[in-house]
């Protein structure tokens, strides 16, 4: 949708142009795709650093050190999969316009919040309304 617009030099999005016009859209696409780019640049180092890992060490602190280092490229490489599912999502609404706007209230996510997180799906209400029912029910006891 967006891909023809080219973004001027050092463009930054601004509150008095039109919310999610052509050139803003172009600028968070790209956006999104630089920090794509770089995650699969990390989760491709961190496979490799994975399969060049030697799991046997004779010794058992090494042995325990280097499982340890192994489980924590694991959990980086599952939390960088689901930043590019998010990732893939976010482009996908810019394709078809949905970008920008609340999943809940259908309001303009802004750009400031957009800027610090450009996948987000919730405006700053909704967020923090999300969160406090997560906070109430992870507070709940759980009956079985």
């Amino acid at each position: 949708m967006t891909n023809n617009v080219s973004l001027p030099k050092d463009y930054c999005p601004g509150e008095t142009e039109e919310y999610m016009n052509a050139t803003m859209l172009e600028y968070f696409r790209q956006k999104l795709l630089s920090w794509k780019s770089e995650l699969l640049a990390e989760s491709g180092e961190t496979l490799h650093n994975l399969q060049e890992t030697e799991m046997y060490e004779a010794d058992a602190i090494d042995r325990a050190s280097r499982e340890t280092d192994h489980a924590l490229e694991l959990r980086t490489r599952d939390r960088y999969r689901k930043l590019l599912s998010k990732i893939d999502s976010a482009l996908s609404r810019i394709s078809s316009g949905d970008y920008g706007y609340c999943d809940e209230t259908g309001e303009n996510i802004g750009i400031r919040r957009l800027e610090a997180r450009p996948i987000a799906t919730l405006c700053l209400e909704a967020q923090e309304r999300h969160e406090r029912m997560e906070r109430t029910r992870s507070d709940e006891p759980a009956f079985e």
